[in-house]
Order: C-alpha cells, then sequence, then structure tokens
C-alpha cells in the first residue's frame, strides 16, 4: 500500500513535470509553493492546465476504480464495470441532454462557459442518467441470474443510451457535434477550475462514504441469504451501492468523457496484488491503483515534449485490456476462474 501512495505521488509531480513546455523541477516547486517563477508563463501553464488535469485526472480514476470494484461486488460478475454495463453511456445521455437544452451553442468544448452551479448541474444529469441505466440492470438482475446474460443486457442498454444520443446529436448544430465528438474521447484537461471543485467535492464525499460500506461489502461476498442470515438489510444496502456507483461514475463521465477500462481492470490488479477479496484492503488500494492508473494513461496521452495529444480513451484501452485478458488466462493456466 505504500508503495501505491508512493507511485502516486511520484506519478502526480511527473503529471505537472512532463508536457510539451521543459519546465525545471525547482521553477515548478517554487511555483506551487507560492514563490512566483522567472517566467510568467509557466505560472499560467501550471495553475490553468497541469494542475487541474492531475487532480482531476487522480479523482477520476480512483472514483471509477471503486465504481467498478462496487458493482463486480454488487453483481458478483469479474466483467462488471461502469463503461461495460452501460453506466457511462448513459452519463453520457444526461450530459447530452441537459447541453443541448441548454442551448450553449458556440462553446468551444461540450461543458464550456458552465458556472458552478451549472456544473453541479451537469453532475447530477450524468448521475441520473448512470443511474437510470444501473437502476434497470437492477430490475432485470431479479429475473436474470446468469452473468453473460446480464452482461449482454447492460450492453443493450448502453447501446440503448448511445442511440438516443446520436439522435438528439443528429438535431444539433454542427459546432455542438464536434464539441461531442472531442468530449467522447475521453480527457482529464477539460475541466474549469469550478467544475474540478464539483468533481472533487462529490469525489472525496463518495469515496468517504463507499468506506463506511465495507462491512456490508465483505457480507455480500457471501451470498444473499448468508447476507440476510447475518442481519444485512439487502434493500437498503443495494440501494446505497446503487447510489454511490451512479453518482462516482456519472460525475466523472460529465467532466472527462467516458473513460473505459479503469474500473474493470484495477479490482483485478488489486485482487491479485495483494491476494485478498477483503474490501477493507481492496477500497484504498483501489483509489490508490485508479489513481495511479489514469494518471500513468494520461501522461502517456500527452506525448510528453511533442505538441500532439492522443485520445485517453484510447490509452486507457489499450493499457487495461491486457491486463484483463492475462488475468482471465493466468486463471485458467491455474485452473481457477476469475471471481469477486
Amino acid at each position: 500500500m505504500i508503495f501505491l501512495l508512493l507511485s502516486l505521488i511520484i506519478l502526480f509531480f511527473l503529471e505537472l513535470v512532463l508536457g510539451s513546455v521543459a519546465i525545471p523541477y525547482p521553477e515548478i516547486v517554487r511555483i506551487l509553493t507560492g514563490q512566483g517563477s522567472s517566467h510568467d508563463s509557466w505560472i499560467m501553464i501550471i495553475y490553468n492546465f497541469r494542475l487541474p488535469k492531475a487532480m482531476v485526472g487522480l479523482c477520476a480514476g480512483a472514483c471509477l476504480a471503486i465504481a467498478g470494484l462496487f458493482m463486480q461486488t454488487l453483481f458478483r460478475n469479474p466483467l462488471a464495470g461502469p463503461d461495460v454495463l452501460g453506466l457511462s453511456a448513459g452519463a453520457g445521455l444526461g450530459v447530452a441532454i441537459v447541453v443541448l437544452s441548454a442551448g450553449t451553442a458556440g462553446a468551444s468544448s461540450i461543458l464550456g462557459n458552465l458556472g458552478f452551479f451549472g456544473s453541479v448541474g451537469i453532475a447530477i444529469a450524468a448521475s441520473f442518467g448512470s443511474g437510470l441505466v444501473l437502476l434497470m440492470i437492477l430490475a432485470v438482475s431479479k429475473r436474470v441470474q446468469n452473468s453473460m446474460t446480464l452482461l449482454i443486457l447492460g450492453l443493450m442498454f448502453g447501446y440503448t443510451a448511445n442511440s438516443f444520443i446520436s439522435i438528439l446529436m443528429h438535431f444539433a448544430l454542427a459546432e455542438r457535434i464536434q464539441a461531442y465528438t472531442i468530449w467522447s474521447f475521453g480527457s482529464f484537461g477539460g475541466a474549469t477550475w469550478d467544475q474540478i471543485q464539483v468533481l472533487v467535492l462529490f469525489a472525496v464525499l463518495g469515496l468517504i462514504y463507499s468506506i463506511s460500506l465495507i462491512k456490508h461489502l465483505n457480507v455480500l461476498l457471501l451470498g444473499d441469504q448468508y447476507a440476510e442470515s447475518m442481519g444485512l438489510d439487502l434493500i437498503r444496502t443495494r440501494n446505497k451501492i446503487f447510489i454511490i456507483t451512479a453518482v462516482l461514475s456519472g460525475v466523472v463521465t460529465a467532466f472527462c468523457g467516458p473513460i473505459g477500462f479503469i474500473g474493470i481492470s484495477v479490482p483485478h490488479l488489486c485482487r491479485a496484488l495483494f491476494a485478498t477479496a477483503n474490501h477493507c484492503i481492496l477500497i484504498p488500494a483501489c483509489i490508490l491503483l485508479g489513481a495511479c492508473l489514469a494518471l500513468t494513461a494520461d501522461i502517456i496521452a500527452s506525448v510528453p515534449g511533442y505538441s500532439i495529444t492522443l485520445p485517453l480513451n484510447a490509452i486507457t484501452s489499450l493499457i487495461g485490456a491486457p491486463v484483463v485478458i492475462w488475468i482471465i488466462f493466468s486463471k485458467s493456466r491455474n485452473g481457477m476462474e476469475v471471481s469477486v
């Protein structure tokens, strides 16, 4: 755990150091400690671009990893995740409805020019969209017990949400379509300070609340009947997990776009690293490793030393997909099934 914490600190600092403009380490320390810099442009780069991006990446990685862990525990399905089960698509639908109905044509980005309360509205709309999809999946899960069927239905809900988004964008202005396309690539660098305040607020409250559910999550792993015999209120516990998962995945999708594979891969990596299913260890491990993976992906996507930026979603998929495949094959070689 200490190694993960040190890695996160190093990656956060590298996020501030690496970029198309080379800034010496001492200058970054001087800027962060409020001592100014010999170049005003370096202060602007740090405070307006690199520091916000690092903070968003840290919060987004931690939130998505916890959302993925909660979904895998709730469904007892190792392939569950915010993007796999359509929660990200539901959040995207909530964002699209609000942005298009607000008529913010002319903005350079899909979330541009929103104030603090506008950002809160976007976060609530995205959480409501992802929550609606999760609610439908939970309703279906009462009738369908097969995990693979449930995953396919989740994918269908995601496709349905994306279809509504496509219809909405069909009637939108050309510049809004372009802005939405860029947003769908995923990025930690598009949020304003107002939006970062909202993201950090939701993330901190959500992660603190998630820690309070550790005991309930561990009991859920033993099965519904055993959990009820232990005195666990299943409906109340599921509703809590449902709300926290919808909020965490929704608020990240609202401000960063759909970010794939962090939610599904990080819980598996943590189980492999610590060889445990105890949420007392998995939750802090997922927070740290999720943030590390998100910052690593963003550093790679920014292509240090060059003035180009790759789609973040493509990088997280390139990192996350091989990890999941490797874990599944390694378990299969040992005659084991991947389980939560």
